[in-house]
């Protein structure tokens, strides 16, 4: 029997799903990618790196962030410290075997940890396990909803319904702020799922990241701020201007133009300049999520005279540093929030910060787009 909290009572008047979407072809399969093997760009020296190591796990100020940047030898061929980078935002590929397919109307959405899983089962009239191997995965069954359920909208309440019986315990940070779930970008949505929960489903989420920089004297600055240090995800670390989520019912330039208002205090009539310059993508696992990520990129030239201003709480404060020096804090810390690192390092090589003659140019170049970039 399904547990009482978590039962879903299914209506009469629940309406047919949605015949167009019954049809579409099966999504590939990560688990029958090859695995990305990122290449090891040797060093032209040896790396001292102690010091910043020490700052980042005590927690660090914008004095260390300055002072880490002018002292470290800067060598801008030397892109190691970049691919270290991107394997930070692609970890335990080899741990995929784990997961199970979450399957809707003949897609591939999303994966769940067969651990994980065992917490939906209790669910029987939300959540089923078909005996069927076709969609991959090494444990003879998918996972799907009911068929009883069809609609978006009842889906989404049915499955919101046994994210709050799980809890926080489960699925910490619960936001209240849904996800679409999609098989692809631009794709029709079958349900909307709360963000917190969207790792621990597998599904492709979606995010906008901008780099605001402005141009003083034939020199690049990027402006940079620092997360509020009572964020309960990556407190205190670094940050784009502006960055935030995709979620239900936005475009991405109207998702870019809010996000620039709440989080720096910039007006339309600025932030409508943005161009969108392309995505990075990466996946991600850790215990139980599994992190399958597009990021919208875009630049945006700011006035020399703007200061951003946080509307929102989330971050404590912005500084304007050299882009020289940012590329030096990517290579030899861990103080930006790690996906930040891959939209920068896209940065650097459109701007010729990296470039064609460095070792493994084309390698990193490749390696910013490792996820299902769909």
């Amino acid at each position: 029997m399904a547990n009482s909290c978590c039962c879903y009572h299914l209506s009469h008047k629940l309406r047919s799903s949605i015949s167009s979407l019954r049809n579409l072809p099966l999504t590939s399969s990560p688990f029958t990618r090859r695995r990305l093997k990122f290449p090891v760009s040797p060093s032209r020296r040896t790396h001292t790196l102690s010091a910043a190591n020490h700052v980042h796990r005590c927690g660090f100020t914008w004095d260390d962030v300055f002072k880490l940047a002018e002292t470290q030898q800067n060598d801008s061929s030397d892109l190691q410290g970049f691919f270290e980078k991107v394997k930070l935002c692609n970890r335990n590929s080899e741990m995929q075997c784990e997961f199970i397919p979450f399957v809707l109307e003949k897609r591939i959405v999303g994966y769940v940890h067969n651990r994980f899983a065992d917490h939906l089962r209790g669910s029987e009239d939300v959540f089923i396990f078909p005996d069927d191997t076709s969609y991959g995965g090494n444990f003879g069954c998918y996972i799907t909803l009911h068929p009883m359920i069809r609609t978006i909208e009842d889906r989404t309440r049915a499955v919101e319904d046994v994210i709050k019986c799980l809890g926080e315990e489960l699925i910490p940070g619960i936001r209240n702020e849904l996800y679409p779930v999609t098989s692809s970008f631009g794709m029709p949505e079958f349900f909307s799922l709360e963000r917190a929960a969207a790792p621990y489903f597998g599904i492709k989420a979606y995010g906008v990241h901008m780099n605001g920089y402005v141009e003083r004297d034939g020199q690049k600055y990027l402006w940079i701020g620092k997360r509020s240090e009572v964020k309960p995800t990556y407190p205190g670390m670094l940050d784009h201007l502006v960055a935030g989520g995709m979620p239900h019912g936005i475009s991405c330039g109207e998702n870019l133009v809010k996000e620039c208002e709440e989080e720096a205090g910039i007006p339309r009539s600025i932030s409508s300049g943005a161009t969108a310059v392309g995505a990075v993508s990466y996946m991600d696992i850790d215990g139980y999520r599994f992190k399958r990520d597009v990021l919208f990129c875009y630049d945006l030239k700011l006035p020399e005279g703007f200061i951003p201003k946080n509307e929102d709480g989330e971050v404590e404060s912005f500084k304007l540093v050299p882009v020289t020096h940012v590329a030096n804090i990517i290579r030899r810390t861990q103080f930006f929030k790690a996906n930040c690192n891959l939209v920068i390092i896209d940065f650097l090589f459109r701007h010729g910060y990296i470039k064609p003659e460095d070792l493994g140019y084309l390698e990193l170049l490749q390696s910013l787009r490792s996820g299902d970039c769909s």
